[in-house]
């Protein structure tokens, strides 16, 4: 035990950290370090690791013995183990916190499960990034995508035995995938029940492994799926698709894969929830005078009407012009913001016209009746 790290080392907390901050630390080595995500040659000791940590850290009665005698509360040949029995030095410590708490988190869940030690398990929900052209996202669109995911053999039917007759029952067992272990603590003998270390819990043994996977109940696949992109889907939301999550375990369904979608910008139009802005440059003779123009919306062009005396920076509306609603609400509206532009130059023509308007207008000058306030 005297090589043994110390576990609030192992998390990075300190010894007055709190149970949410001791969670978020588990939480975020675990996703680090778990095997089916990090192949480094060290992955699987190191969540064990943090996975053993954890359980002593996050458990009130395990933290204060911890506290008090360090790594010899829990070691069997330092006088007295009260918690010794299955949870630490493998995976069985799954059976208390179940690893879809740990991802699900991640990836829209977060559910905290209790968790049988044997029996069918449902595999954690996995998350994709997928990101789309703006206007995809707007009208809708399908996909082809590809993906990976461990699929249940189907030589074997998922049981990982060449045949039904290479399934015996464990003898250590008997079919339960359960063990109780009795020890002597210092809190007297204590009675815990595991997962069965000889099958890991299935219950059956297998004598001769299924030739297709190996004996493992399931194969990697690589596949090209469709997925519909629905019209007026927005960044961050995202799409389920069934079954293509990670694998169950014991013969558990997989879990959901969810697309979180990210959508690219586009060089005219912004989206803000349903409404769409747009920005058109419109020359200071048509805002005075006013005029009809043809305005670009994310479903063709519409007619539009600027009024003569529009003022810089005014905001034009066409109803029902923006994004369809994903929930069949009333679509968003188009916003349409004029952006009025001064000549950089003039030909003379336009200069001599302009002089003139200007000495016609020079008794009703905007600016001389904004300087006569102060002259009061």
């Amino acid at each position: 035990m005297a090589n043994k790290r110390d576990f609030y080392e192992i998390l990075g907390v300190s010894k007055n950290a709190s149970k949410d901050e001791i969670k978020a630390a588990y939480r975020k080595l675990a996703k680090q370090y778990h095997p089916d995500i990090n192949k480094a040659p060290d992955a699987e000791k190191k969540f064990k690791e943090v996975q053993e940590a954890y359980d002593v850290l996050f458990d009130d009665q395990k933290k204060a013995a911890y506290d008090q005698f360090g790594h010899a509360a829990f070691d069997q040949n330092a006088g007295g183990n009260p918690f010794q029995g299955g949870g630490f030095g493998g995976f069985s410590g799954f059976q208390d916190v179940d690893v879809g708490d740990i991802f699900g988190s991640f990836f829209g869940g977060g559910q905290r499960r209790s968790r049988q030690p044997s029996g069918p398990q449902r595999g954690a929900d996995t998350q994709m990034r997928l990101r789309i052209d703006f206007m995809d996202a707007i009208n809708g669109k399908k996909l082809i995508i590809p993906i990976q995911y461990d699929e249940g053999c189907v030589a074997c039917g998922g049981s990982g035995a060449r045949s039904s007759a290479d399934l015996e029952t464990c003898r250590q067992c008997g079919g339960s995938g359960k063990q109780r272990v009795r020890q002597r603590t210092i809190l007297g003998m204590m009675e815990t029940e595991t997962i069965c270390d000889n099958c890991q819990g299935r219950g059956k043994k297998i004598k001769h492994e299924c030739p297709t996977c190996q004996g493992k109940g399931y194969n990697r696949v690589k596949t090209d799926i469709e997925v519909n992109i629905p019209a007026g889907i927005n960044t961050g939301q995202q799409i389920r698709i069934a079954g293509k999550g990670e694998r169950g375990d014991l013969g558990g369904p997989n879990g959901d894969l969810y697309l979180e979608i990210a959508i690219n910008k586009h060089p005219h139009f912004s989206r803000e929830g349903n409404d769409i802005h747009l920005e058109i440059p419109v020359s200071f003779v048509d805002a005075t005078l006013g005029v009809t123009v043809d305005i670009p919306t994310v479903y063709g062009d519409v007619s539009m009407i600027i009024p003569p005396g529009t003022q810089p920076d005014k905001v034009l509306k066409i109803k029902g012009k923006g994004v369809k609603d994903l929930r069949g609400q009333a679509p968003g509206d188009q916003y349409v913001h004029l952006k009025i532009e001064t000549p950089s130059s003039l030909t003379k023509k336009q200069r001599d016209l302009l002089e003139a308007f200007r000495e016609d207008s020079k008794d009703d000058s905007t600016y001389k009746k904004f300087k006569k306030f102060f002259r009061n």
